[in-house]
C-alpha cells in the first residue's frame, strides 16, 4: 500500500486539472466504434485526457464476444500509448447472476441463491465468474445487491438475497470474497449496491422514497454494507436512487461519506448508478443544471459516474469559477488511482485469449455443472402432499404453463438474455435471440429425466400476462390423458415493464399473473395430482394453490440449468432443502410480512391474522429432521466471550438429505421495542439417512447489540432466548441466557456467529 500511495502521489502530481476529471468519468464502449470497429477518430475526441471507465464492453447488446476481447486490447493499447499519462480504464460489466455477456453462463438469480443458504456456494460461483471476467479483461462487476426488501410488489426483489440483514451480510461477504479473489491483482472489484434503503420504497414503486429513522438504518440497511466494507473488504460502493428523508442518496455526504469513510473507514470507490447523478437534476430536482448535480454528487462523496460522460464533464469549470476545490476532485481521483494501481493495471498485458477462442471458454461443461447445483441447492418445496417425488416410469405426464417451454423465462433481469431485449428493439429477431440461449427448459428437463416409455405432453395453456382463455382447452385436453399434471407457472423478468419482474416492473397484486389461477382451477376439475412449479422473482399469494394443489416447487429464475434442476427435485434424483429468503404473504394488503418485525406489529385484521403463509426459513423436504438436547454455556454472560449453543440434528427419515438449521435470538426484556427475534446464525449441512450430527453455534454478544435510545450501540443486560429450528416459525429447541451488564460497543468484533458441525 505504501509504494501504490507513492506511485499516485506522483502521478497525481503530474495531472492536468483536464486529466484528473477524465478520471471521474467513463464512456460507453460503443462509443469508441464505428462500423462495428474501434475508432481512433471518436477515441481522440472521447479519450484524449483518459478515462476513468469503460462502460459494459463484453455486455454492450450489440457485442459480439470475440470482437468485444479485441476492442477491450484497442482502447487500452490507445490509452496507454496515444495518451499523455498512458493511464488504463478500468472496465465495468453486471455480473448479478454471472457475466452479463452473450454466451456466458446463465447462473440462477439472486434471490434463488439467498434459497441455497449456502455462502459456500455463492463463493464458487462468483470464483467462476471472476476467472472468467479478468480472463476477457474486465476489472470491476456490478454486485452483489445488499438491499433488504420488505415489500415484494417491488420489481427488484428478485435481485435480493431475501429479507434478512444478517442472512444479507453473509450472502454479500461470500459475493464479494469470490468476486475480488485473495489478490486484486487476479481479482475483479466488487460493487455493493445500491447504498442504501433501497428496498423499502415508498409504495413497492421503484425509485420511491425510503421512510426510515437512523437505528433503524443502521441496524437492518446498513448492516450488509457495513459487513461488506468491513469484514470483506470490498472495493466499490454504488449508490441508490432513491432518497431518505428527503436527501437523494446521490447527494448524500451523511451516508456516502460520514458513515461510509469516517466511520467505517472504506477506502474503495463510489460509483454512482447509471444517470444517478443527472437524477439530481432532472428527477430529485435538487440541482438547476448539470453542474450543480455534479458538485453535489462529488462533494458527497460519489467518485465516477456512470455509465457516460455526462454531469462531472463540468467539474472543470466548477473549480475554475470558484463553485468547487480542487482538493475534492484531487481525493476522488487519488481512490480511482489507488484502485487501478491495485488491480494492476499499469502493469497488466493485453488479454491474451485469442479472439476466435473467446467462446470456447464461455458455459464450460464446469460452469453448466456448477450453475445446475446452485439450482438444486435453491429449490424451495412449498407443499407436498405425498406426491413428490414422481416416478420416473409413470405412463403420461402432462406439462402445461406458460413458463414451461420458455427458456428465457429462466434467467433473472440481470442476465444478458433477459436484459437486452428489455432495453432494444428486437422484434423479428427471436429467431437469432432465442439460438444464444443455450438454457434447459423445464419441459425439456423433464423429458432428460423420464423413462423412454413416459409419454410427455405438453399445452402452454395461456400466456403470462394476458387475459386469454384460447388455450385452456388444448390444456384440459392433454391433462385429461396424464396421470399427473405439473404447471409451470409464474412470472417473465427483464425491465421497466417490458416483463413482469425485474427492475421497473412493480406490481399492484401478488397473485398468479393473467388467468393462470383461472387454469389451475379448471385443471383442478379432472381430479387428478397437480404439481405446480413456479418460476418468478418475488413471493406470490398463494393462498388457493396451497389448499388445492398437491405440490409446490418454488424455483425462482434457476438459470440456464433451471429446466434439469427442477427435474432432478421433482423425480427425486435431488432432495430440495431451500429455504425460503423472503415471506410469503397470505393476502398482498398483509404487507409487510418479513419476520423480524417488531413484537408489536402481529395485530389481526378483519380479514385474517397477520402471520405469512411461508414464512423466512421455510421448505419442506423428503426426510425429516429431529432436534434434541440443547446446551447453552456460560448462561450468565460477564464479558464479551462468546456463547457456545450446542445441540444434536438426527435425519431420521429413509433417504439422505440436507437441513438448514437455524439459530434466532429474541430479547425479553429492552429499553426500546425491539423484533420478535432476529436470525444469528445458520448452517446447511447433508446428513445421511439415520446421521446424527452436534452443531455448535458460538454466538457473540455484539451480535446482541442495538442503538440505545442516545444512540449509543450497546449490549443491554438482561435474560435473552435462544430459538433453533428449521424456519423462524418452526422452532424446534428454546432456552436462554443472561448478560448481566451493559456493554458499550466502540467497534464491531465480530459481525457473524462461528458454527461448527461434528
Amino acid at each position: 500500500m505504501g509504494k501504490t500511495s507513492e506511485l499516485v502521489r506522483d502521478l497525481l502530481s503530474r495531472m492536468t486539472l483536464e486529466e484528473k476529471v477524465a478520471q471521474l468519468c467513463a464512456v460507453h464502449s460503443n462509443r469508441l466504434t464505428e462500423d462495428g470497429k474501434f475508432s481512433p477518430t471518436k477515441a481522440r475526441e472521447l479519450l484524449k485526457n483518459g478515462i476513468g471507465q469503460i462502460t459494459r464492453l463484453v455486455g454492450d447488446p450489440e457485442a459480439d464476444p470475440q470482437r468485444a476481447v479485441e476492442l477491450g486490447n484497442e482502447i487500452q493499447c490507445f490509452l496507454r500509448e496515444e495518451t499523455r499519462l498512458g493511464i488504463p480504464a478500468m472496465i465495468h460489466e453486471e455480473c448479478l447472476s454471472g457475466l452479463m455477456m452473450r454466451g456466458a453462463t446463465v447462473f440462477p438469480q439472486a434471490i434463488a441463491l439467498g434459497s441455497t443458504f449456502s455462502p459456500e456456494l455463492v463463493e464458487r460461483m462468483t470464483t467462476t465468474i471472476r476467472k472468467k471476467m479478468r480472463a476477457l479483461g474486465v476489472h470491476q462487476g456490478l454486485a452483489p445487491v445488499l438491499d433488504i426488501p420488505r415489500d415484494p410488489r417491488w420489481g427488484r426483489t428478485e435481485e435480493t438475497f431475501g429479507e434478512d440483514p444478517y442472512l444479507v451480510s453473509r450472502m454479500g461477504a461470500a459475493y464479494i470474497r469470490g468476486l475480488q479473489g485473495e489478490d486484486l491483482r487476479q481479482g475483479v472489484v466488487a460493487t455493493a449496491k445500491h447504498f442504501t434503503a433501497y428496498g423499502i420504497s415508498e409504495g413497492g414503486r421503484n425509485l420511491g422514497p425510503a421512510r426510515v429513522g437512523e437505528r433503524e438504518l443502521r441496524e437492518v440497511f446498513l448492516f450488509p454494507f457495513e459487513v461488506a466494507v468491513r469484514e470483506a473488504g470490498v472495493c466499490s460502493i454504488m449508490n441508490a436512487y432513491h432518497d431518505i428523508d428527503g436527501v437523494p442518496c446521490a447527494a448524500s455526504y451523511f451516508l456516502l461519506t460520514r458513515i461510509l469513510r469516517e466511520e467505517w473507514g472504506f477506502e474503495g470507490i463510489v460509483v454512482s448508478d447509471y444517470n444517478a447523478v443527472r437524477m439530481l437534476e432532472n428527477f430529485h430536482r435538487v440541482a438547476r443544471d448539470a453542474k450543480e448535480a455534479a458538485i453535489k454528487a462529488l462533494q458527497a462523496g460519489i467518485d465516477i459516474e456512470l455509465p457516460d460522460i455526462d454531469c462531472y464533464q463540468f467539474i472543470v469549470d466548477a473549480v475554475r469559477e470558484g463553485m468547487l476545490s480542487e482538493k475534492v476532485v484531487d481525493e476522488a481521483v487519488r481512490r480511482v488511482l489507488n484502485v487501478k494501481f491495485e488491480l494492476g493495471l499499469f502493469e497488466e498485458e493485453m488479454v491474451t485469449v485469442q479472439s476466435e477462442k473467446v467462446v470456447q471458454v464461455l458455459d464450460t461443461e464446469e460452469e453448466r455443472a456448477l450453475a445446475r447445483e446452485i439450482a438444486c441447492a435453491s429449490m424451495v418445496l412449498l407443499r407436498n402432499d405425498g406426491v413428490l417425488p414422481l416416478s420416473k416410469d409413470v405412463k403420461a405426464i402432462a406439462v402445461i404453463g406458460p413458463n414451461a417451454a420458455e427458456k428465457i423465462n429462466l434467467h433473472g433481469d440481470y442476465s444478458y438474455s433477459a436484459h437486452i431485449p428489455s432495453v432494444q428493439a428486437w422484434k423479428g429477431k427471436e429467431a437469432v435471440w432465442k439460438e444464444w440461449v443455450k438454457t434447459v427448459s423445464v419441459l425439456e428437463g423433464i423429458k432428460n429425466k423420464v423413462s423412454p416409455q413416459t409419454e410427455v405432453l405438453y399445452a402452454r395453456g395461456c400466456d403470462l400476462g394476458d387475459d386469454s382463455r384460447d388455450g385452456f382447452q388444448e390444456a384440459l385436453n392433454v391433462a385429461q390423458q396424464a396421470e399427473v399434471i405439473i404447471a409451470v407457472m409464474g412470472e417473465r423478468s427483464g425491465l421497466f415493464k417490458q416483463s413482469i419482474s425485474g427492475e421497473g416492473s412493480d406490481r399492484t397484486e401478488l397473485t398468479l399473473p393473467g388467468v393462470q389461477r383461472e387454469l389451475l382451477r379448471e385443471l383442478k376439475k379432472l381430479e387428478k395430482p397437480i404439481v405446480l412449479v413456479l418460476v418468478n422473482g418475488r413471493p406470490l399469494e398463494l393462498g388457493w394453490e396451497a389448499e388445492n394443489l398437491s405440490a409446490i416447487l418454488e424455483a425462482w429464475y434457476p438459470g440456464e440449468e433451471g429446466g434439469n434442476a427442477v427435474a432432478d427435485v421433482l423425480f427425486g434424483d435431488y432432495n430440495p432443502a431451500g429455504r425460503l429468503p423472503i415471506s410469503f404473504p397470505k393476502k398482498v394488503g398483509q404487507i409487510p410480512v418479513y419476520y423480524n418485525r417488531k413484537s408489536t406489529a402481529f395485530s389481526e385484521y378483519i380479514e385474517t391474522d397477520a402471520r405469512a403463509l411461508f414464512p423466512f426459513g421455510y421448505g419442506l423436504s423428503y426426510t425429516r429432521f429431529e432436534y434434541q438436547d440443547l446446551q447453552i454455556q456460560p448462561d450468565r454472560v460477564t464479558s464479551l466471550e462468546g456463547i457456545r449453543i450446542r445441540f444434536r440434528v438426527k435425519n431420521a427419515g429413509r433417504v439422505a438429505g440436507d437441513e438448514v438449521v437455524q439459530l434466532y435470538v429474541r430479547d425479553l426484556v429492552s429499553s426500546l421495542v425491539r423484533p420478535s427475534k432476529e436470525l444469528k446464525g445458520f448452517k446447511r449441512m447433508h446428513l445421511e439417512a439415520g446421521e446424527e450430527r452436534t452443531v455448535t453455534f458460538t454466538l457473540y454478544p455484539e451480535q446482541l447489540a442495538f442503538y440505545d435510545e442516545h444512540m449509543r450501540f450497546v449490549v443491554e443486560p438482561g435474560v435473552f432466548e435462544v430459538l433453533v429450528g428449521a424456519s423462524s416459525e418452526d422452532i424446534k429447541l428454546q432456552g436462554t441466557f443472561e448478560v448481566v451488564r451493559e456493554q458499550v460497543i466502540t467497534k464491531y468484533r465480530h459481525f457473524a456467529s462461528k458454527v461448527e458441525v461434528l
